[in-house]
């Protein structure tokens, strides 16, 4: 009945082509995406650049020639990418190794966007003769580095796990920071703001305290809930549904949604994975979030590229290159006095190349091309913000992220990670032989087969055997740090066989918590 008036029909039908017109730019991305992805298998030479960076490259050169597949809004980084790419990060970040350097974590976030957002404002101010207000808010868009851009480059690059953790740990945290000082700064030539500082102090706290909240309120209650079933499907919907929930739920409160969505994941990573469910779907649920961390990523980083418009770059060039000095220099400055801080007061013993690492690898990304975006159109230097965020956030994907790699490697910071795998690929073979020899030796003789046949297959596996423990010595004489590497995954396993234990036990009703791991305390004693 409703569609027989021509004016419901016709809004219906807009309605039908306005899905199929997302659905076919939806495919388009992906498509191009994902062909980016088989190039390193095509043609070698693209293995030597980090698949993320890569698909900036694709999207740049798409740019070029001005296509464009969707234009990025704030709410689509926001709110649709960032919380399952901040959820997986969280969720594959051990606790045990934030802990140890959470102090140094929480200055580089806090005090590290403080430094960053006034040593750009003033540069741009004095030397590009940028008005405060405006230079504040190119400040702030910068202030972050995006665990986005972070994360996936180092986990390519193959950085050593501390530093990683450094790493990933700011730039989980750090964007907190950047979104309620950015809010705050916005707000200030709106008429919104005042320059208080118990009014920002306070502002401040309740942000991070929001986010803490919810997203440790539904952290635990998923994690009590997991533990009632065993549905490896409705288990890893439910972790879908928490990074989404927490994002949503802690900005409606008014709090910081990376910052619930953090928790969220910190809370199920280390503590619902492991009393909630069982070893089997838990690695169904991180593989699931694998996949769903490369795909948004393929997608993120080729609308980056795909963004750029060069006329407007070409205009603010003198802007872009003073606040990429402004930004290296107070990154310089937090990096290396915050770490000197941090080692006098704590020991926490970061070394200074870790710390240069750091330096030079604090890209910029999606985050701040969102705050940039999110600028008010009635502030007339809207443009000029944009394209100086996009022009700096260009600079540190493409120079600082391809040169990050040289920089790991010139500090002996990269681990060989064709040796790692050739050496568990051995060790794998080996465990698989010896489990055969283990069948043979049992006789379990079988009608038809003589007893010589046995010997013969038997002393066939040995040789073998006897092989692989030659080629695996023959790998440790050449590369020692092979035998550190084996001996941390060992730890990781019993450490994980010991929680999945505890766990049991409170599956079954005989603890009522699950018990802080005590081998972790005999392998690194006080």
């Amino acid at each position: 009945m409703l569609l027989s008036n021509p004016i419901v029909a016709e809004m219906a039908m807009e309605a039908e082509d306005a899905i199929a017109s997302n659905l076919k730019q939806f495919l388009l991305v992906l498509s191009v995406s994902l062909s980016v992805a088989t190039l390193p298998q095509v043609f070698s030479w693209f293995r030597q650049i980090p698949y993320t960076l890569l698909l900036v490259i694709v999207g740049l050169g798409l740019a070029f020639v001005d296509v464009r597949l969707v234009d990025l809004s704030p709410e689509l980084i926001l709110a649709i990418f960032l919380p399952p790419l901040l959820f997986e990060a969280a969720w594959n970040l051990k606790w045990s190794d934030l802990k140890s350097d959470l102090f140094p974590i929480c200055l580089y976030a806090i005090f590290g966007v403080v430094i960053t957002i006034g040593g750009v404002a003033l540069g741009l101010n004095k030397f590009a003769g940028i008005s405060l207000t405006t230079a504040l808010l190119i400040g702030a868009s910068l202030s972050a580095t995006d665990p986005v851009s972070v994360i996936a480059l180092f986990r390519e690059l193959g950085a050593g796990k501390r530093l990683k953790t450094l790493m990933e740990g700011e730039s989980l945290f750090n964007d907190g920071m950047a979104v309620v000082a950015f809010s705050f700064l916005v707000g200030l030539p709106l008429g919104v703001s005042t320059f208080e500082p118990s009014q920002v102090l306070g502002q401040l706290l309740a942000v991070i305290g929001i986010g803490i909240g919810v997203g440790s309120l539904l952290g635990f209650g998923i994690s009590y809930l997991t533990q009632r079933f065993d549905l490896p499907l409705v288990e890893q919907s439910l972790t879908l549904v928490s990074a989404y929930a927490s994002y949503l739920l802690t900005e409606d409160l008014g709090g910081s949604g990376v910052i619930g969505v953090v928790t969220t994941g910190l809370v199920l990573g280390n503590f619902g994975s492991r009393i909630g469910m069982n070893p089997r779907t838990r690695l169904i649920v991180t593989e699931f979030w694998d996949f769903l961390a490369f795909f948004v990523n393929s997608i993120v980083f080729l609308l980056i590229g795909d963004q750029i418009r060069f006329a407007i770059l070409g205009d603010n060039l003198g802007t872009i290159v003073v606040t990429i000095i402004g930004m290296l220099a107070t990154r310089a400055v937090s990096i290396f006095a915050l770490g000197f801080f941090s080692n006098v007061t704590v020991k926490s013993e970061i070394p200074l190349k870790d710390q240069t690492v750091l330096w030079w690898g604090g890209l910029r990304g999606s985050v701040s091309i969102a705050l940039a975006l999110s600028v008010p159109a009635v502030l007339g230097e809207r443009e000029e913000i944009i394209a100086t965020v996009f022009g700096v956030v260009l600079f540190t994907l493409l120079v600082q992220g391809l040169t990050t790699k040289f920089l790991l490697q010139g500090l002996g910071l990269i681990s060989d990670q064709t040796q790692q795998q050739d050496y568990l690929a051995t060790i794998a073979r080996r465990a698989a032989l010896s489990r055969v020899l283990a069948f043979l030796e049992k006789g379990d003789a079988r009608p038809g087969i003589e007893p010589e046949f046995y010997r013969y297959q038997t002393a066939l596996v040995e040789g073998q055997l006897t092989k692989l423990e030659s080629e695996l010595d023959e790998m440790q004489k050449k590369c020692p740090e092979l035998k550190e590497f084996t001996a941390d995954q060992l730890k990781e396993e019993l450490l994980a066989i010991e929680a999945d234990t505890y766990a049991e036990f409170v599956r079954a009703g005989r603890l009522n918590k699950e018990l802080a791991p005590f081998l972790a305390e005999v392998f690194i004693p006080e």
